[in-house]
């Protein structure tokens, strides 16, 4: 096995949309960030063995699988990797269970490379983000429960479906749709 190098400028980014992960590749590099790009889970186990990032950007819908468990493997791996969780299906639900696995920020695409970048250097909330009286809409709180009962069930959609007393083909097309705020 080959030793494990550890830089400060290294970033993986995870991320199963080939086009979009090229973009931030080349937008990273520009910057000085010596960039790894995994498309799935095994190609970031792999990339573990040889590497351990000081940043990531990790997509929360990878495929059929989920972003969250990239970031418990990459929070596990070194708990001082600054990790952005990327996602088109934000909620509330994903959203802490990302900052609980050891992600530092969580944002909402579209976020460009300067986004992500002050994401990272982020420690602390900002208390003067404002808080909104628009009242949250049935197609919002019907994706919260979707993504709420999809982290209870490990991201099982057989399972959410079940316990949403959802068919699981209406459910994947829920799924594919994206969020509009």
């Amino acid at each position: 096995m080959e030793t494990i190098v550890k830089s400060d400028r290294s970033l993986f980014i995870v991320e199963d949309d080939a086009t979009f992960a090229r973009t931030l590749k080349r937008s990273f590099e520009k910057r000085d960030y010596n960039v790894v790009v995994c498309h799935d889970r095994e190609a970031l186990l792999a990339a573990l063995e040889t590497a351990v990032p000081a940043y990531a950007v990790v997509d929360l819908k990878l495929g059929a699988g989920s972003g969250l468990e990239c970031v418990k493997l990459l929070g596990a791996r070194n708990p001082s990797t600054r990790i952005v969780v990327l996602t088109g299906f934000a909620s509330i639900a994903t959203a802490v269970e990302a900052i609980k696995l050891g992600a530092c920020h969580y944002l909402a695409k579209p976020a460009n490379t300067d986004d992500i970048e002050a994401a990272f250097g982020r420690d602390e909330g900002d208390v003067s983000v404002p808080l909104t009286s628009r009242p949250t809409s049935i197609k919002n709180l019907e994706w919260e429960r979707i993504h709420e009962t999809l982290v209870e069930t490990g991201f099982n959609i057989s399972e959410t479906a079940r316990r949403l007393g959802l068919h699981r083909r209406t459910l994947a097309r829920k799924l594919e749709k994206r969020v509009v705020q």
